[in-house]
């Protein structure tokens, strides 16, 4: 079972997940995105999941950096240009310590074959950095990678906490064929994909080897109406939007739908004071 531990106990990842699609601890940006499944084909056995947030527990298995990796890339969270050609693949997620408490302002580079099975070497194409937010999310929209001989489809990715060593490693698509030859893949760095139209969503949790106070679990809270202003919850806002909250004006940062609990004081990752 996923969410509970051998005694039972749900864990405090479980907690946390729950409370983030109840809309109390989320980044805006991912509000609506539907839970994502392990898809499996036929005959496939479920593989363990990425490691459990759970005090002690063993963090993400790093794995090797390959041949490929090119420093300062680019920040960005977009490695899809105009004319790129491919299957659009969103993959999002959090970045945990190991007390399973979202770590803000994490390094993630991100670099993969196009959908040729080709490396760029001597530009950027397919290769950009990106910082988690206030609660610990990334978002990268890209392309599902091609193959090449003796390796199957992958994304590379280091991942940094502010302070602390760097975790390389590599993630994978669940129900390859070449899953079962490729004498790299490890099925801990499954990302959980699911179609959604023409283009594919992906979902996968870093947890580092961070320690980490636990702290309290989340728990729902009530929320209260915003005391006078412009804003209002489950909104679609753009960046560049205006509104006003309990008296100051604020201005969008990102887009997104708002909810109860992301009134603009309580996420500067969303808006900012004017």
């Amino acid at each position: 079972m996923d969410n509970e531990t051998s005694t039972g106990h749900v864990t405090r990842k479980a907690v946390l997940r729950a409370a983030l699609a109840a809309g109390i601890a989320a980044p805006a940006v991912l509000m609506g995105v539907p839970a994502l499944a392990r898809t499996l084909t036929t005959g496939e056995v479920a593989a363990a999941l990425t490691p459990e947030c759970d005090d002690g527990d063993d963090p993400t298995p790093p794995q090797t950096e390959g041949p490929y990796f090119k420093p300062d890339s680019p920040l960005r969270n977009s490695l899809s240009e105009s004319g790129t050609v491919g299957v659009r693949l969103t993959v999002s997620g959090y970045v945990f310590g190991l007390a399973c408490r979202p770590i803000a302002g994490a390094l993630l580079d991100f670099w993969q074959a196009d959908t040729n099975g080709a490396y760029d070497n001597t530009g950027f194409r397919f290769r950009g950095h990106q910082f988690t937010d206030a609660q610990g999310a990334f978002k990268l929209t890209t392309i599902v990678p091609g193959l090449y001989p003796g390796r199957t489809r992958h994304l590379h990715v280091k991942v940094q906490a502010p302070g602390r060593p760097v975790l390389t490693s590599q993630l994978y698509f669940p129900g390859e064929p070449r899953n079962n030859t490729d004498s790299i893949f490890d099925a801990r760095l499954l990302m959980s994909v699911r179609d959604a139209g023409a283009a594919k969503e992906a979902a996968f949790d870093f947890v580092l080897n961070v320690p980490q106070n636990p702290g309290p679990s989340p728990t729902a809270t009530a929320t209260t109406q915003p005391p006078g202003g412009s804003w209002a919850a489950g909104t679609a806002y753009r960046a560049g939007d205006r509104v006003t909250y309990g008296g100051p004006a604020y201005v969008c940062l990102q887009a997104h739908t708002s909810q109860a609990g992301w009134e603009p004081p309580n996420v500067p990752a969303l808006w900012r004071a004017v």
